[in-house]
């Protein structure tokens, strides 16, 4: 073979392309904190609702449970997960898995229940909470975006008339931006709210769900 032909032919493709980004990825999730990488877990065993070894976990995600002790240890006492000694899986506070069993169990807080116990019951628990709303079967007092609010079960049996006088007292209410002043507010007068935003805010963080202030905006009081 002549020069020029060596000269002229292409380079060989590696055989591995994808490999040093593949392992450079792997590197990156097993150099993260404690934290990140007990989130990435949670992600799957709340995402597929299955029961993960520590070998299955690696497969799916990266995260080497039995080479990190404190991964190993914060995944065994994490509220949201459920160890049974061999394999992993999500525990959710509830045991609901779907839209039926959702709305039984609303039924069962008149007093209200709090949405992030709600939205880990099952995958879909979101979707299936706004149906429920669309459908009367549930409701609300303040104008919430289901991230830190509480629902309350619509009673079908109650069929109450209010006049359109108390309906626009209500509307004219201003209501306070937070939950937390909110009842703030309440316990001044020396009632006990039926929510605990504070504690509710603390076990979304074990999750890895954060809250970001709404836009500023005048919030009104009103029934549904």
């Amino acid at each position: 073979m002549s020069t020029a032909t060596l000269r002229s032919a292409p380079a060989a493709a590696s055989p591995f392309p994808n490999d040093t980004k593949r392992l450079q990825h792997i590197n990156s999730i097993r150099n993260a904190t404690v934290g990140a990488q007990m989130k990435r877990v949670i992600d799957i065993l709340f995402q597929t609702r299955q029961a993960f070894t520590p070998e299955q976990i690696n497969e799916a995600c990266y995260v080497d449970v039995n080479g990190n002790r404190d991964v190993l240890e914060g995944l065994r006492k994490n509220p949201k997960v459920n160890f049974d000694g061999k394999r992993f899986s999500y525990k959710a506070k509830h045991d609901v898995k779907n839209k039926d069993e959702l709305l039984v169990l609303i039924r069962e807080y008149i007093q209200g229940i709090a949405v992030i116990d709600l939205k880990d019951t099952y995958p879909n628990a979101m979707e299936d909470l706004k149906a429920l709303k669309s459908a009367d079967h549930i409701w609300h007092l303040s104008d919430f975006d289901f991230n830190d609010e509480t629902v309350f079960p619509n009673e079908p049996r109650v069929n109450m008339e209010v006049d359109d006088d108390i309906k626009r007292l209500l509307r004219s209410i201003e209501l306070p931006r937070d939950m937390l002043n909110i009842e703030k507010d309440l316990q001044k007068i020396g009632m006990k709210p039926a929510t605990n935003t504070a504690k509710r805010r603390a076990a979304a963080q074990v999750q890895g769900i954060s809250f970001k202030p709404k836009p500023r905006q005048q919030k009104k009081a009103y029934c549904t």
